[in-house]
């Protein structure tokens, strides 16, 4: 294969991973290295030999065994207990030659860079927090290798093959004829061809197949990879992606399909079945691999060392492992002889089989196999009851590569979509009990799901979220006690109640290893982050506390002397009482007089249970005046609505919709806690190409409209009487709602401002010695006169492409600025945007992002359609718990500290998180890292200190303790992980690292880094197994599933079919969102609703993200909390149409407007569903309906995220096979 034939090499992120393999040129191993990866994929482990050999017996010195498990020999029949789930087909067969995931070329005709070209900068240095310097056009020196990451998340180190600062020089890579459509299809030989035979046909005798497995500990899942054999993918949706991804060279003819029913090589000579293999998959423009010495195909099956096995004579295939077949298996048939015409045990090989591998279609495996065809014609694989042999012997064409068309005499290994029928599969002809196939085939799918091979591998065996979910919630759910430290807890999506005996709640606080290596170097050795999700002001659960608040008077709050942690359960009182340890820093404390308790005989004070300061995780203090700006009081927060008022909003709806609105919106204000209603003030203001104030003065009996015609100096033109209570000036805001739509009505405003309208609100704020939040509604990119004004710089064309980052970082700093101006007045931003062409979220997005605020966006905004979303979610928005003006440290013990931070927040230095306000939905991820080696013996605690104004006025200290525990062994820490919060974590990195690297880069960084702590537990945690295996970590078994999710994202994966503003939308959303919302974002929630218990209230459970769980006579549900899709099937059952919708049939269900009619039990019942998940998300979504065929189902595909993509990106089996082929690079 051509190495450079994907495009310029991966870099790594320098900094972050040891050294793996030597990789060629563009990333993936060379040549050679692949040459010899082969063997190793398609031959047995030396273990599996013949009955009557000894079994190989372990090494003495072998690696660490995981937590004491027994060393077994082959015969083991079971593995790992329930935690083992094995599939029994193979990784190898499916091994992945290219890079599955969509290659980032550089468009026809940009140059390459040559070896030792500098890189790239983007068009400014564009920093995470401050992001002040104009952009520069300079090109940024290559950054040293040993550079650590700064607080800024500046730079990644850039490295390319053979240690040069720039990319290796590679050749255009050549169009395949499938590849002429508009959208690029995946390259030739990305995807892995996957073989068709079912998991349980085995066709060698059960000893030469047993798949040895030596038991590691119980913490792991193992995919055996024997011969995993792939699913069908989804069609491509548009014509010009309909053909598979055959390596057709430019202008040549499809290869013609050959009458034994392989298709033939492009280009050659069709051979008859039996001759001499030409020179290996010789293709124009590749290097041929020379033959092996014999004849024998190069490097395809021979392995030095291994053991050939002769052909084992006669037996029926058995089962792995002597289990006996589950009777409900698709195509088990109890007892059935191994007949068939033909001679018994001919010791003739079919063409491309291999050791181990389920039959072809149309041959015969013994007891197990159905559906087979009848007895082939000339050129056939072997009949049935024949014995399938080592194909290593001289005359045999090899095994096709993967993406390679097999050989002539070969069955091609899967029927391709758009392709007929191949002689022998029937058509139409599923097999008995197939799950997913013996429904119509889904939509547009063509032939392809009829002729589906007839075997394939069942993938609900491969780990999937539903499962875990599950699982977790029978395990870990009801009561989670936090009085140990380094206890796991449940996950996010189960239901428990947490009891706080001395750490923080998770729903506060996680942390992605609650099992800390004690040094840096063990850390990197695991590649895992080391980092806390952190929401301080999370929503707390039914049946639990809501933070106490502690008052100590003018004492103020009890702190370290030396590293100012503040009094908590990890303080040990010493001295009789007079003195305390922190277990921070180790110093002793004098313990002020008013504070001081006598000590009981075990050493804790007496009073203890009565301090929450002493027994809790989680609680407040309240701040005296050292703690507020100034030392003065601050004021009751406010919320001031900054409407644009021009022509778009009014003409929309917008305008008229808000004032009608208002009263509502104010019934909903956020009431703090320990009162009974809501003490914050509003004001208001309206904007077009000028600024007007409103007096809303409750002596008032008109409002009065105040206008700043000088948009270049904003100032504030009124003292008293702009932000007031709503309830003392309701009958005043009551009338100005009437007046403003009735003043604006004839506007013909267009052109508009946006930043003098914000520096309104803050001016606002000013005057009143207020913290508070600007809600702003803008429908327009501001292109009046007057600062702030931005140019249309729209060009889709880029996303994708390492260009991207120009329009995805702002265009100029003003919105910067504005923002770190924001942030010390604790005014917080949150834009809703009305855009109906493009607005420039990257840049006035940048207010939102530093100030703690978010970002809405109702694009083609229309009242009567999308109002009801608008309301609901400014409701959701104004009444959720609330914090202004904060500021946020985190203290850990010595040995450890933050570096990188990443969220809505601004930083002026290094330790401290400034936050204009923070809300429920909100989370800040930390990355922390070593600067010592740590006590194994002792704990590490970590406490998160933040400093706000209450939505009462009152100043506070939220505090949250956190201990964790040291280990020595990497087993523990792979033990102890939260998937949830690492991938959190991977998400927002991701999406800052967007700002400074290509795409490509950040992708190849996740997939290196997920390969990473695969191989470091399989080399260090799992006893010595085949290399054919792959093992996973049970808390991380589904890391490859979610690293896959998180690479389709539209935040990271985006491309031309979105436009800039969506990329620049879902990159906010995601740097904003807290753990809740972040585990469907990245894995929608799918849930059938046409089986439904009307008496039912809970949501029912969702099933596997994929097509494979749709039946045309189904109706789902599909969320992930930004878009809710509910699908239709064409055969859907006209009473359920009927009884929901009040029609006769699904055509005739309105889609444009979604609305369940009918008032019957079952349309009350999804009504309620549908409420509930809203209820759910931070934002109210609007409902798409979706009928099967329509044109907006590739839409709602994309969201099928185990599919392949429609962009070409890879499937989550395909990529399962990859990170294997990753992972077996890595260890080998």
């Amino acid at each position: 294969m051509n190495p450079n034939m994907y495009g310029p090499p991966p870099t790594q992120f320098q900094p972050q991973y040891p050294a793996g393999p030597p990789r060629g040129p563009t990333g993936w191993p060379s040549q050679q290295q692949q040459q010899q990866q082969q063997p190793l994929q398609s031959q047995p482990p030396p273990q599996q030999q013949q009955p009557h050999q000894q079994p190989q017996q372990q090494p003495p010195t072998q690696q660490q065994q995981q937590y004491g498990a027994p060393v077994t020999s082959a015969q083991q029949p079971y593995v790992n207990g329930n935690y083992q789930q094995q599939l029994t087909t193979s990784m190898s067969g499916l091994s992945v030659s290219g890079n599955p995931l969509k290659p980032s070329q550089p468009p026809i005709g940009m140059p390459t860079a040559g070896v030792g070209a500098p890189v790239a900068a983007p068009s400014g240095p564009f920093n995470q927090f401050n992001s002040n310097a104009p952009p520069t056009s300079q090109p940024m020196p290559p950054a040293s290798s040993g550079m650590n990451f700064n607080n800024n998340n500046n730079a990644y180190a850039a490295a390319y093959a053979n240690g040069s600062a720039g990319p290796s020089p590679s050749p255009a890579p050549p169009v395949s004829a499938a590849a002429a459509g508009p959208s690029p299809s995946p390259a030739p030989s990305m995807f892995p061809p996957t073989s068709s035979a079912s998991n349980m046909a085995q066709p060698t005798s059960a000893a030469a197949t047993m798949p040895q497995n030596v038991p590691g500990g119980i913490n792991q899942m193992t995919l055996n990879s024997a011969s995993l054999a792939g699913l069908p993918h989804m069609p491509p949706k548009s014509s010009a992606q309909q053909l598979p991804p055959t390596s057709t060279a430019p202008g040549q003819a499809l290869p013609p399909v050959t009458q034994a029913g392989g298709y033939g090589r492009p280009g050659q000579p069709q051979m008859p079945p039996g001759a001499a293999a030409p020179a290996a998959f010789a293709q124009p423009g590749m290097p041929p691999q020379r033959p092996a010495a014999g004849g024998a195909p190069a490097a395809a099956f021979a392995q030095p060392g291994m053991v050939t096995q002769p052909p084992s004579v006669g037996g029926p295939s058995s089962n792995p492992y002597g289990v006996p077949p589950p009777g409900n298996f698709p195509g088990s048939y109890a007892g059935q002889p191994a007949s068939g015409p033909g001679p018994a045990s001919a010791p003739t090989s079919a063409p491309g089989a291999y050791p181990g591998a389920p039959p072809l279609p149309g041959q015969q495996a013994g007891p197990q196999q159905y559906g087979a065809a009848p007895p082939p014609a000339v050129g056939y694989p072997p009949q049935p009851g024949q014995q399938l042999q080592q194909p290593s012997m001289p005359g045999y064409p090899p095994q096709p590569m993967p993406g390679y068309p097999p050989q002539a005499g070969q069955q091609p290994q899967q029927p391709m979509p758009g392709y007929p029928p191949q002689p022998g599969s029937y058509p139409g002809q599923p097999g008995p009990g197939r799950p997913g196939y013996n429904q119509p085939p889904m939509p547009g799918a063509g032939s392809m799901y009829q002729q589906a091979p007839p075997r394939r591998l069942d993938p609900d065996q491969m780990p999937n979220p539903i499962q875990v979910m599950i699982e977790n919630q029978q395990a870990a759910g009801g009561i989670f006690v936090t009085n140990q430290p380094g206890l796991l807890p449940p996950l996010v999506t189960t239901k428990f109640v947490v009891h706080d005996q001395g750490n923080s709640s998770p729903r506060f606080i996680r942390s992605s290893l609650y099992c800390i290596p004690n040094t840096g170097d063990l850390l990197k050795t695991t590649a895992l982050p080391l980092t806390l999700n952190i929401s301080p002001l999370a929503r707390i659960g039914k049946g639990e506390m809501e933070p106490p608040i502690v008052n100590f008077g003018d004492m103020g709050p009890i702190r370290c002397n030396r590293c100012k942690a503040y009094m908590s359960p990890n303080m040990q009182f010493v001295d009789a009482g007079r003195r305390f340890q922190c277990l921070m820093c180790k110093v002793t404390t004098e313990v002020h007089p008013d504070y001081y308790q006598h000590l009981d005989h075990t050493g804790q004070r007496v009073d203890k249970h009565e301090r929450p300061e002493l027994l809790l995780g989680t609680y407040e203090f309240l701040a005296t005046k050292d703690y507020c700006r100034n030392n003065t009081a601050p004021e009751v927060p406010a919320f001031i609505f900054v409407i644009d008022v021009s022509y778009n909003t009014i003409k929309s709806g917008l305008v008229h919709l808000l004032c009608s609105q208002i009263k509502n919106i104010l019934k909903h204000l956020p009431v703090d806690q320990g009162q009974d209603k809501s003490k914050v003030r509003v004001g208001f203001i309206t904007y077009n190409s000028t600024v007007h104030f409103y007096n809303i003065k409750s002596s008032l009996a008109q409002p009065q409209m105040m206008v700043v015609g000088d948009v270049q100096e904003m100032f504030m033109p009124l003292l008293d009487g702009f932000l007031c209570h709503p309830e003392e000036s309701a009958a005043v805001i009551d009338a100005l709602m009437e007046e403003i739509p009735r003043m604006f009505v004839d506007t013909k405003e267009t052109e508009t401002i946006l930043y003098p309208a914000i520096q309104a609100g803050l001016e606002a704020l000013k005057a009143s010695n207020a913290s508070g939040k600007l809600l702003v509604f803008n429908s327009t990119l501001p292109i009046a006169e007057a600062p702030g004004k931005l140019k249309n710089r729209d060009d889709r064309k880029l996303l994708g492409t390492d260009k991207e980052k120009t329009v995805l970082t702002p265009q100029t700093t003003v919105y910067n600025q504005l923002g770190q101006e924001c942030v010390q007045q604790g005014c917080s931003v949150d834009l809703f945007v009305f855009n109906n062409a493009y607005i420039d979220i990257a840049t006035i997005g940048q207010v939102s992002r530093l100030t703690g605020g978010e970002v809405y966006k109702y694009t083609y905004f229309q009242a009567e359609l999308d109002g009801k979303r608008l309301i609901e979610d400014i409701i959701k928005n104004v009444s959720r718990p609330i914090a202004f003006d904060a500021v946020m440290r985190v203290r850990t013990s010595a040995g450890i500290r933050p570096t990188e931070f990443f969220g809505h927040f601004y930083m002026s230095n290094t330790t401290d998180v400034e936050l204009a306000s923070i809300d429920a939905t909100k989370s800040v991820s930390i990355e922390i890292k070593h600067d010592d080696k740590l006590a194994p013996e002792e704990n590490v605690y970590i406490q998160v200190a933040l400093l706000y104004t209450s939505c009462s006025g009152q100043r506070r200290l939220r505090i949250l303790n956190l201990a964790l525990r040291v280990t020595v062994t990497i087993a523990d820490v792979f033990k102890s992980c939260d998937l949830d919060a690492m991938m959190l974590f991977f998400a927002k990195q991701a999406c800052f690292k967007l700002m400074e690297h290509s795409p490509k880069q950040v992708k190849d960084n996740l997939i290196q880094r997920s390969a990473q702590i695969l191989a470091c537990y399989r080399k260090h945690c799992t006893s010595p197994t085949s290399a054919g295996q792959l093992i996973l970590p049970e808390c991380l078994k589904l890391l490859p599933l979610y690293a896959s999710c998180l690479l389709k994202n539209d935040a990271v994966s985006g491309g031309s079919d979105m436009t800039l503003d969506d990329r620049s939308y879902v990159i906010q959303f995601v740097l904003a969102m807290d753990l809740n919302m972040s585990v469907n974002y990245l894995y929608p929630r799918f849930i059938p609703i046409h089986n439904v218990d009307i008496d039912d209230t809970s949501l029912p459970t969702p099933v596997r993200c994929t097509h494979e769980k749709i039946t045309e006579d189904g109706a789902y549900i599909l969320e992930n909390g930004v878009h809710l899709f509910v699908w239709l099937g064409q055969s859907l059952s006209p009473s359920f149409v009927q009884s929901v919708f009040g029609v006769q049939c699904t055509q005739q269900v309105n889609a444009e407007r979604f609305a369940i009619t009918a008032d019957t039990p079952l349309a009350r019942r999804i009504t309620g569903i549908i409420d509930q998940i809203m209820e759910e998300r931070t934002r109210y979504m609007r409902v798409t309906c979706v009928r099967q065929n329509d044109k907006l189902e590739s839409v709602f595909r994309h969201f099928l995220i185990e599919d392949r993509g429609t962009d070409g990106s890879a499937s989550y089996v395909d990529f399962l096979c990859h990170m294997h082929k990753e992972i077996k690079d890595l260890l080998s």
